[in-house]
């Protein structure tokens, strides 16, 4: 079996089940744009030395592919997202505990691993943008982008503590 199967070389797409798009159509940028998202949290797995938070990273990358087999018209079941929200919620507020409370706007960088969490959090509303452009109906999954993105705000804060900058 050849990794290409030129079925796209006129500029369209398949989903599940066989239905065509245009590569152009807001519905494959959706999930396109997740899975963006999660090349670029494999770049940032590969510059962690913490393995629960490598670990936890590679979870969401799972996630991620489930959530794009949902949006491409597989009938994936996604209710655990509600508790992964949940999740999320509990390392947030964990991590606020322990880090200086925000007076100012935080500038992105300090070192590379704080840097890597701000794109891939800019990445992740970015992809929240449009899959509520493309599926609004998708409630689960517009909540769980949204509240990744606070978590990966939190972890760049967290990686980043020794660095931050104010604007």
């Amino acid at each position: 079996m050849h990794i290409y199967t030129r079925a796209g070389d006129g500029g369209l797409t398949s989903l599940f089940g066989g239905k065509r798009l245009s590569k152009s159509d807001i519905k494959v940028e959706a999930y396109g744009s997740i899975d963006e998202l999660s090349s670029f949290v494999g770049l940032l797995i590969s510059s962690l030395k913490d393995d629960e938070d490598t670990l936890f990273l590679i979870a969401i990358q799972k996630d991620f592919y489930k959530i794009m087999a949902r949006l491409s018209g597989a009938e994936v079941d996604l209710s655990y997202l509600e508790k992964r929200v949940l999740d999320f919620e509990k390392k947030i507020d964990l991590m606020d505990e322990k880090l200086r409370k925000i007076k100012k706007f935080i500038l992105p960088g300090g070192n590379i691993e704080s840097s890597l969490f701000h794109i891939v959090r800019a990445m992740c509303r970015k992809s929240e943008r449009r899959v509520i452009l493309a599926y609004i109906e998708e409630r689960e999954v517009i909540k769980y982008l949204n509240r990744l993105s606070d978590l990966f705000f939190m972890m760049a804060r967290k990686y980043g503590k020794e660095h931050e900058i104010f604007a």
